[in-house]
């Protein structure tokens, strides 16, 4: 048997669009069929170039800052969601707003503010500047500590050793959080844990299908871009549980053939803000590369779907009386 006709990709299941991207983009999409554009979005609606520019070529127009926004004009939240100071200027903007914010995300709000509202310090695994934390963090910024990563947890001060709690930035590593948490409880004894665990389904299980295709992997490739949290954790997790390389890209096009020189199996897999049309593309390359024998590495069923935002149903479900 022929070198080439060895070739394979192990592609991993589940990948891609998880539930709440799904939702964030799909909210974008019907508040423009809706509401006609421009439609603005504050940030960018997920961490992916492929559809930013997509949403833009519709006539979304992506801002940094809510001020950014003329009054009276319609503002789209980000799936990372947003601290209360951001309400608060839409409301003094005279902005209606749509608020994408992930519910997986919105319920580590939902506990900051519980765990605040109950005097304990909350100890908020994450990485400083990324959008979620700096959301997160408004909801209680006298009470949250940020904790970016074991090596963070020497420089800890808090008032009250005895009322602590840690949660985490949804798109992290596992293991990295693990870590993290058990170097917290080493030095926190008395640290309490969440009632559920933070890190996203979604996340999870991208981390567990890699983890199985990556000892077979003489290349893991990940598409997604370079400012995706839970993309970026992916290369890492792959090269943490055996591929022999791995190398992040938000097209196909991004590949260099020289990383196919040797190689005979290539792992693929996508972050969870990347739609399937890209993953399409890598394998149609591959393929030209022969690496036409692809597998698929199943290690989870995803059916979770979450409603569009309470703004956008309301306002769907009128036009739709209103036609009756």
């Amino acid at each position: 048997m022929s070198t080439t006709a060895q070739r394979r990709v192990l592609l991993a299941a589940p990948r891609g669009y998880c539930a709440g991207v799904d939702r964030a983009v799909i909210a974008v999409e019907k508040a423009l069929e809706q509401y006609g554009a421009p439609i603005y979005v504050r940030k960018q609606i997920v961490h992916n170039k492929y559809v930013v520019q997509t949403l833009e070529k519709r006539g979304a127009i992506f801002v940094d800052e809510t001020e950014e926004v003329p009054e009276g004009s319609i503002v789209v939240f980000s799936a990372h969601g947003v601290a209360p100071s951001v309400h608060d200027e839409a409301e003094a903007g005279k902005l209606a707003t749509i608020d994408a914010t992930c519910p997986l995300v919105t319920k580590v709000h939902k506990e900051a503010r519980r765990f605040a509202d109950e005097d304990y310090d909350i100890l908020l695994i994450g990485h400083e500047g990324h959008e979620e934390v700096v959301g997160t963090m408004g909801e209680a910024p006298e009470r949250i500590h940020l904790v970016d990563g074991a090596e963070d947890v020497a420089n800890v001060k808090v008032r009250d050793e005895s009322k602590l709690v840690w949660l985490s930035q949804t798109t992290l590593s596992v293991d990295e959080t693990m870590e993290t948490v058990g170097a917290l409880k080493l030095r926190f004894p008395l640290l309490v844990s969440p009632p559920s665990d933070d890190i996203c389904y979604a996340t999870q299980n991208r981390q567990v299908a890699v983890k199985q295709l990556a000892p077979e992997a003489d290349l893991l490739i990940v598409v997604g871009s370079k400012n995706s949290s839970n993309s970026v954790r992916l290369v890492e997790v792959g090269l943490e549980y055996g591929a022999k390389a791995a190398h992040l890209v938000d097209f196909a096009e991004e590949i260099d053939p020289a990383w196919l020189e040797g190689v005979t199996t290539v792992g693929l897999t996508s972050g969870a803000s990347v739609p399937e049309v890209l993953v399409d593309g890598v394998l149609e390359l591959l393929a030209s590369h022969g690496f036409a024998d692809v597998r698929i590495v199943k290690t989870a069923e995803e059916h979770l779907i979450f409603s569009l935002p309470k703004e956008l149903r309301r306002d769907l479900r009128a036009e739709a009386a209103g036609k009756v």
